[in-house]
This record gives structure tokens, C-alpha cells and sequence, in this order.
């Protein structure tokens, strides 16, 4: 059967047999003869980005840096005397600012200007006629109509608590926030991030803040070995409850966790302790509201949309944004840029990629086999705004994180540029939470296949690198279970204390240990968890919302739980944190050959290598055994993590001191094996390490 979300399984072009790789191919065809048929196309998309990129900077006369500039120029601005604000608005007859400095209404003195020969709009005020704090908007007016408006450009939004109402503010405070750390590289050897959201991170029943955070779970973060934080929901959204998915505001980091210098704050304090921050940014679609988007900011709903069947998002409930206007790629070149350069995030999570890629956003399509990404259906503007923010992000800073979040499969999507791809640094690897879903759904424990786990774990393109992930927030939400859920479901809450677990409990924690530990072991990029996973959070998110009475009672995270001793949620946060040590104790433990050892369907073993470090699982859930063997390279090993410790929550079978030295046996001699032989319990996990 096909799994329609591999992450690059290699599918065979029907009835056509891989040429040999010649130098005349493109770097994505010589890694992949089977691709040879779609050279062509390949080429063309790859041609498309080199005749945009050419046609936005002059044929490189200046960096696509300077293009992706719009920030610097639109908005409002605080100049060495007085103030300027800028808006593109081609189809607008006039326009003024309104606010508290003239009683929101239409002033001659805030009246804008068009400049001549443009779609663009300037006004230029008094040094006393806006300060620190105003709120304002603009009036717009055009053929037929008017309405009040948040600028597209804007930086700071701020929401009325009574009357709900969104409105643009003046954001310049009189000692602007300073970075403490100028230069920060991020570690990803291996990359390991932990995805977060500031609202929901607190155990309060409200909105944390990102001071909240960055006091009470940002050093969880470091105590648990992560060093990377993706953060979800940073633009402005204005419904709390989109986490952070229907975006109003581009340029606005969301008010309603603090300030932009607070988030600033946030960020350096973060960096500063070694850890990256990136964010979960949003150019697959935008918010269909009026007032507070960008829907119909000037009586033109096309101005940053495609017109026609393709304006609308038909699952989503939003808009599409046209990625073959100048003037958009302009608008989100320089969102990329801007969130780099003046929050120091270290790079984004693109969200909803397979939706960009395709006409049909990737819904109702199998995805069967390579002809299905190169038929005619793939919006070829989307790929080309994808590739050159890619290559925008790594000029403004090499070091840049830039990961993909897409379900089809399409190839070259996280490959170099130079070679006919993308350029995203890392593609989300989707296969594995819905391998793991599936496993614990559809198959009885006895028939765990270790054969098929280790596939699934380590499907992958060989050219691009992945994050590999058993459930991310798209797990935790309602509507969906986590897989501690799936696991022990109601007897999280009956049977969660120590002592009292009954056999679902002992079977959930002993599976939840297993199944993170061969995703994480497996990696060949990086590992996600979703914040509170890793200590098997015992509910789902749910945001306030009309259907749940408005209550925060599901969007938080109950640290309590994993801080209480008696409980067996700590078991769980303990073992994530050690796992992690072993991971990062191998320096681009990622980039180690993935060796495998020894697999038994029948028995439900699977062991495999990574430098000196060997894993051995048993998924067997009632067979132990005594002295299993596997052939190893002759050394001694010790073990550095089991699962079945009591540290843990396991049963403490087995001797973990003792030093286990491999046995003789001729027939391996010339190729320095010996027979290591283990005792593994049923349903646990042991990792060793050569001397």
C-alpha cells in the first residue's frame, strides 16, 4: 500500500527504467536516476526562480536582500525628525490616518499623498503629532465604497478588551529594547527542537505572555536538552483560537502575549542560554477578514490574492494569497526578512507548503507515484516564492533554520538550490506520526512488525534531510489524541499515580518510552516534541471558544503534574531528558551512518547502530529474553539508557551496571564481530556504548 504522506519514498516513474546519472543532469536527477523523466519540468521550475530572481535584482546587481525590503519603507516610521507612513494601495481615491490624535476622524493635517506614477500612498507628519502609544487606522476610500482599516504593514496591533475592536498602535518606546547577544549561531548537531505556543504554556487558566514563558518554561527547555524553540502564533491573528493559523497581520507580533520588546527579550534570553528560536510562519493563506486583514484593504479583494476559483481557500475558510505579483512576493520577502533581522528569530516552520504547491492544495490527491508531482497541477508561483525565500532567509543569515511543512512528498523540496530544489534546510517528516497512529489503532501489540517500524523511521529521500517527530501540536488537538492518549485514554486519569497503575498504564508508559526513542534514535536532521509530550500531557488543546463556554481550562500546560513526585508523569520527563543526553553526548549524532544490527518479525526485535552506540528494542509484549545475541564490533559495551529502569517507570529486570564484553566466535573474525549477548525484557528498549 502507498502512504500518501512519505516523506520522499522513491517511486518508480511507471513503464521507464533510471538512466545511469550523467553530468549533464541536474544535481536532484543524478541523486535520483527515477526522476529523469521529469527533468525537464525540474528545469523549468528551477529556470522560472533564476529568471524571477534575475528580473528582482537586476541580474544581481543588488541582493535579493535589498528587494525584500518593503519594511524599511512601508508603515510607519520614526524619522530623525518627525514621521512618515507608507501604504500600497493601488485601487484607493484617498486615504487618511485616523486615531486619539484627532479624535478618529478625517483631518487635512493626516491625509495621505499618492505618489505619482505608483500604487503608493505617503504622509509625512510633525515630530508632536503621533507619540508612544496612539492607536490609529487608516480611512480608505475607492470607487463605490469605504471602510476603516489596519495598514498591511503595520507593527504593532493591539485588541480593545471590551469592544474587541483591533486597531494599529505607535510602537516607540523611549529605551527600545537592546540585544544583550549580537551573534548567535544555532546548534544543530542535532537539531532538537522543542514546538511551543506562549498562550498556552502556563498552568493558569489564561493567555501566558511571553515574559511567563520566558520565566517558567523557557528554562524547562534548557533542563530538558532542547536547543531549539519553534514558536506558533507569533503574527497577529484575531481569533485566539485559529492557533495562530489565520493570520491578520504580518509585521505584528500578537499583542496579546506583551510587547514586541518583550519578545525581543524573550529571544536573547533564549539565545543567550544556547538555545535557537524559530518561528511558525504563515504565507499559505491569510485571514479573510476585512478590518483587521488584508481581504479588502483598498476595494480591490485581488490586491494580495488570486482572483477567480483560486481566491478562496475551500477547507480553510481563507484567502489565497497570488504569488506571481511583484508586490506579493515583495509583501512576504520582506515579512522573512524583517522577523530575522529585527527579532533575531533564527529562521521558520513554513506552514501549509503542500497547500501552496498544488491547485487542488494537495486535497483529494493519492500521490502515487513521481508523474503526480509534475503533471500540471503544481502552482508554479508558489514554488518559485518558496525557492527564493529560501535563498533570501541564508543571505541574510547563512546559518538560518528553515524547515517545511508539506504532505505530498514532492521531491527536491528540502535539496539545495544549485541542484534543482527548493532549499528548505529540513522537510517535516508527517510519515512517522501517522505510521504511529496507525500502529496503535489497527494492530494488536503482537503483531509490531520491528521491520516495518525501522522503515518507517528512516523513510527518507538520501539528499534531504528531515525532522523527525511521533506527534506534534496536530496530535494534541481536539479532534485528535496524543499518543499517551491513544495509549492509556481514560486511565491517565484513575491509574496515573505511582503505585497504582493497572496493566494499560504499565503497557502506555513502556510503549511511549519505545516509540520516542527509535524515532529520535533514527533521525537524520532533527527531533520534535510538542511542548508537554514529552511528560505524556494527559489532554488535548482546546481553545476558548462559543461551543466550550469560553473557557481556558484545555489551552494550558499543566507543569504541575510533571513536578509531582508522586506521579508518574515525571517518569516519562525524565526519560525524554536522558534520551536527549545520549543523543547530543555523540557530536552530528544526525549525520552518522544508520546501521542495522539485527531485525525478527517473529521475536520483535530490531537493533541497529550509530557509531558506538547500539539500540536494541524488544516490542515483544509478553516474551523476555535471556542472552539475545547480535553481532557487534568486538569491544566492550555499557548501557546508557533502558527503558525498563525504575527511574523510568519500568520494572528494573535487567543489570544495568554491568559492563557487557562480546563473545568469540571464529567464523566473524576478519570482520572484528563478536556475539553480544543481552537479557531483554518484553516491551523495552536498552541503548549501549562501546569503550
Amino acid at each position: 500500500m502507498v502512504d500518501k504522506k512519505a516523506t520522499g519514498r522513491k517511486r518508480k516513474a511507471e513503464g521507464k527504467q533510471p538512466a545511469k546519472a550523467a553530468d549533464k543532469h541536474i544535481g536532484l536527477v543524478k541523486n535520483d536516476p527515477w526522476l529523469e523523466p521529469y527533468e525537464d519540468a525540474i528545469r523549468g521550475r528551477h529556470d522560472h526562480a533564476l529568471w524571477k530572481l534575475g528580473q528582482i535584482t537586476a541580474n544581481g546587481k543588488k541582493a535579493l536582500a535589498d528587494f525584500a525590503s518593503g519594511h524599511l519603507y512601508f508603515g510607519l516610521h520614526k524619522l530623525a525628525k518627525g514621521w512618515v507612513f507608507r501604504e500600497w494601495a493601488p485601487n484607493a481615491t484617498e486615504i487618511y490616518l485616523i486615531g486619539d490624535f484627532n479624535d478618529w476622524k478625517e483631518t487635512p493635517r493626516y491625509k495621505l499623498k499618492r505618489i505619482e506614477g505608483t500604487g503608493n500612498w505617503e504622509l509625512r507628519l510633525s515630530e508632536k503629532a503621533l507619540k508612544h502609544g496612539d492607536l490609529y487606522k487608516m480611512k480608505v476610500k475607492w470607487p463605490g465604497g469605504e471602510g476603516e482599516r489596519i495598514p498591511a504593514w503595520c507593527q504593532r496591533v493591539v485588541q480593545d478588551d471590551n469592544t474587541k475592536i483591533f486597531s494599529a498602535q505607535v510602537w516607540n518606546p523611549e529605551k527600545p529594547y537592546v540585544f544583550k547577544k549580537k551573534k548567535f549561531k544555532a546548534d544543530k548537531s542535532p537539531l532538537l527542537i522543542y514546538e511551543c505556543h506562549v498562550g498556552m504554556s502556563q498552568d493558569a487558566e489564561k493567555v501566558g505572555s511571553y515574559r511567563e514563558f520566558q520565566d517558567n518554561v523557557l528554562p524547562r527547555v534548557i533542563a530538558d536538552g532542547y536547543n531549539c524553540i519553534q514558536i506558533m502564533a507569533i503574527q497577529e491573528h484575531p481569533y485566539y483560537g485559529s492557533f495562530g493559523y489565520h493570520v491578520s497581520s504580518f509585521f505584528a507580533p500578537s499583542s496579546r502575549f506583551g510587547t514586541p520588546d518583550e519578545l525581543k527579550e524573550l529571544i536573547d534570553t533564549a539565545h543567550r542560554n544556547g538555545i535557537a528560536v524559530i518561528m511558525d510562519i504563515v504565507h499559505s493563506h491569510a485571514v479573510k477578514n476585512e478590518v483587521e486583514g488584508l481581504g479588502n484593504l483598498a476595494g480591490d479583494p485581488n490586491q494580495f490574492f488570486y482572483p477567480g476559483d483560486r481566491h478562496e481557500h475551500p477547507a480553510w475558510d481563507s484567502l489565497c494569497f497570488d504569488y506571481g505579483k511583484d508586490e506579493v512576493l515583495h509583501f512576504l520577502l520582506s515579512n522573512c526578512r524583517y522577523w530575522l533581522e529585527e527579532f533575531h528569530f533564527d529562521g521558520f516552520r513554513f506552514d501549509g507548503v503542500t497547500s501552496m504547491l498544488y491547485y487542488s492544495h494537495g486535497l483529494g490527491e493519492a500521490f502515487c507515484n513521481y508523474g503526480d508531482y509534475f503533471n500540471g497541477h503544481e502552482d508554479d508561483n508558489a514554488i518559485c516564492y518558496l525557492t527564493l525565500a529560501n535563498k533570501l532567509i541564508h543571505e541574510v543569515n547563512p546559518n538560518a533554520i528553515t524547515i517545511a511543512e508539506e504532505v505530498s512528498g514532492m521531491p527536491g523540496l528540502a535539496a539545495k538550490f544549485e541542484d534543482g530544489g527548493y532549499g528548505f534546510d529540513y522537510r517535516m517528516a508527517m510519515n512517522i506520526p501517522d505510521f504511529w497512529i496507525k500502529m496503535i489503532k489497527e494492530k494488536k501489540d503482537e503483531d509490531w512488525k520491528p521491520s516495518s517500524i525501522f522503515w518507517e523511521v528512516k523513510n527518507r529521500r538520501p539528499d534531504e534531510k528531515t525532522i523527525s517527530y511521533c506527534e506534534s501540536h496536530d496530535q494534541a488537538l481536539v479532534g485528535d489524541k496524543t499518543i499517551i492518549f491513544r495509549l492509556i485514554d481514560a486511565d491517565m486519569y484513575w491509574h496515573f499515580k505511582i503505585g497504582d497503575e493497572n496493566e494499560t498504564v504499565h503497557r502506555g508508559i513502556a510503549l511511549h518510552k519505545m516509540i520516542r526513542l527509535v524515532t529520535a534514535a533514527a533521525i537524520n536532521g532533527g527531533y520534535l516534541n510538542f511542548m508537554g509530550n514529552e511528560f505524556g500531557h494527559p489532554e488535548w488543546i482546546d481553545f476558548p471558544r462559543e461551543g466550550n463556554g469560553w473557557s481556558y481550562k484545555y489551552a494550558r500546560r499543566q507543569w504541575n503534574l510533571v513536578d509531582n513526585k508522586e506521579l508518574d508523569y515525571h517518569y516519562l520527563g525524565d526519560f525524554d531528558k536522558d534520551m536527549l543526553k545520549v543523543i547530543k553526548s555523540v557530536k552530528n549524532f544526525q549525520s552518522l551512518p544508520l546501521q542495522e544490527v539485527w531485525h525478527n518479525d517473529g521475536d520483535q526485535v530490531l537493533a541497529f547502530s550509530r557509531g558506538d552506540l547500539v539500540f536494541v528494542f524488544n516490542f515483544s509484549p509478553t516474551r523476555s529474553f535471556t542472552d539475545y545475541g547480535f553481532l557487534v564490533p568486538t569491544g566492550a559495551y555499557d548501557v546508557v539508557l533502558n527503558t525498563d529502569s525504575k527511574l523510568y517507570g519500568g520494572n528494573g529486570l535487567a543489570d544495568d551496571t554491568m559492563t557487557h564484553v562480546t563473545n568469540f566466535d571464529p567464523l566473524y573474525v576478519q570482520d572484528h564481530k563478536e556475539w553480544l549477548k543481552l537479557y531483554i525484557p518484553a516491551r523495552s528498549a536498552v541503548v549501549l556504548r562501546k569503550n
